[in-house]
């Protein structure tokens, strides 16, 4: 069985046990044991660490790029190295099957590996000048200062990579909060950072209570850049708190992804592909796709091949078998919320084909869950499951499918399958997200930006914008001097 390792905070480049605020406890999802003890951090601990990052942040924004970069390739080599164990105390904290949290390690390593060479890269530019009077004109990007970054436990090694790489290689110090529920993760990840040559102070990293901590580091004057990861309703708030302090504020908030299946999608692979994304750790990812909008000629069929897939999948304990495709949710309120969604269905607003019930014994489980015909305005249509729930409805034309995908104010990722290449177009351009994909699910490369629009949220990470966003732009003009 995999050991937790014991929790610990970074706080000026000291690995500290004693939370100021005591200590919470952490629990694996699969079996409700507790699997270790996290310290809480106090007030005084959280200034201790706000006055580090800044005063680290002078001389690592100072470090040329070629340096930044060697050091989080070593950390990037550091994360690979330590794969196996991380995947098994992920696996441990978060529920998911062990192939998917090895998967994770592997994307955020190649994410930690971009952004080391983006450090390289992003050197400015030139722009050339109007007058005979001016000798240069050239726009940099510096590093904005101290971050602070919140992650959410879904995907607790690739949130907090994707962030830190970022900051990291912009030249930003960080102070990062991941979620209470999955601190082994997040100090496994900075302790690969911390060994690959990360000066003390640059990282910090504290666990404890979201409201206090968002709160107190929002309104530390030191901080310059917040980024968040989480849910719509709390991003809203922390946006409001960077907005009074004139804090550059990124946010990856909720989504609920549409999929638009055409009748000529190549039938056996669209559904494999929709039916293995959807309940890829439970269904708990903000780009999982949600809403299945599919062509009446082929819903029947898509309905009943989609629900046998679902209902075969092996739920269970992925921390104690290997062989596990689908774990738990990550704690008792996802289960009860998701009986809430449950009951508002029967009748017309949509008919359970398999699953939508808890699974009997220990561990947040509940069923592989499809939902045929649910009314447009239930509120599985409505509003973001964040679980092994799917929703699929016919549609009669391809114009009445992008009215549907397009009727929320969630934009962070949407999807199509289709063979035609006329309607691959069209919905690339119709769909308003701020992600999409023709024909497959991967819309999160360490090349390509990842962020949404409208109520879910605004901003990039990965790609040159997750390098940006932690830069202030500066133009600076030479004109002759005489």
């Amino acid at each position: 069985m995999t050991a937790c390792p014991q929790i610990q905070m970074l706080i000026g480049g000291e690995w500290v046990t004693d939370g100021g605020d005591g200590t919470m406890p952490i629990t694996n999802p699969a079996t409700e044991e507790k699997i270790a003890d996290c310290p809480k951090v106090s007030i005084e601990q959280l200034n201790a660490a706000v006055a580090a990052a800044q005063e680290a942040f002078p001389k690592w924004a100072a470090t040329p790029g070629a340096e930044r970069h060697k050091i989080l390739r070593r950390a990037g080599e550091f994360l690979r190295e330590r794969a196996p164990e991380i995947a098994r105390v992920m696996t441990l904290e978060v529920g998911k099957p062990l192939a998917q949290s090895s998967a994770e390690i592997t994307g955020a390593a190649e994410i930690i590996d971009f952004m080391g060479e983006e450090a390289k890269r992003q050197g400015g530019r030139l722009v050339p000048v109007r007058g005979s009077n001016l000798l240069q004109q050239r726009v940099t990007h510096e590093p904005i200062g101290p971050a602070a970054l919140f992650t959410p436990w879904n995907f607790p090694i690739n949130l907090p990579a994707k962030k830190l790489a970022g900051a990291l290689a912009a030249g930003c110090s960080c102070i990062l909060k991941p979620a209470e529920t999955t601190p082994a993760c997040a100090q496994m990840l900075v302790e690969c950072f911390i060994d690959a040559g990360v000066p003390a102070g640059v990282i910090n990293l504290v666990y404890g209570d979201p409201a206090k901590i968002s709160e107190y580091l929002l309104t530390a004057e030191p901080i310059r850049k917040v980024s968040f990861t989480g849910s719509t309703a709390v991003g809203k708030q922390l946006g409001a708190l960077a907005a009074k302090g004139l804090k550059r504020f990124t946010a990856e908030l909720g989504g609920h992804a549409p999929v638009i299946i055409g009748k000529s999608a190549d039938f056996d692979r669209t559904v494999a592909a929709c039916a293995a994304t959807k309940f890829r750790n439970a269904g708990q990812v903000c780009v999982s796709p949600t809403r299945f909008l599919v062509a009446r000629d082929i819903y029947e069929n898509f309905v009943s091949e989609f629900a046998a897939r679902a209902g075969s999948l092996k739920v269970g304990n992925a921390s104690a078998d290997d062989s596990v495709e689908m774990g738990p949710l990550a704690h008792a309120g996802r289960v009860a919320a998701m009986q809430d969604l449950m009951g508002a269905l029967g009748g017309a607003k949509g008919e359970i084909i398999t699953g939508g019930k808890a699974i009997d014994g220990p561990g947040h489980f509940f069923s592989p869950t499809v939902v045929a015909s649910p009314s447009i305005d239930s509120r599985l249509m409505t509003e973001e499951p964040f679980g092994p729930v799917a929703g699929i409805v016919p549609y009669d034309d391809i114009e009445e499918a992008v009215k549907i995908a397009n009727s929320l104010r969630y934009g962070l990722a949407a999807y199509a399958f289709t063979a035609d290449l006329d309607e691959s177009h069209y919905l690339g351009n119709a769909l308003r997200a701020g992600m999409v994909a023709i024909n497959h699910f991967a819309v999160g490369s360490p090349e390509t930006p990842f962020g949404g629009i409208g109520d879910s949220g605004f901003g990039s990470e990965s790609g040159e914008e997750g390098y940006l966003g932690y830069t202030e732009t500066k133009l600076v003009t030479v004109a002759k001097s005489g």
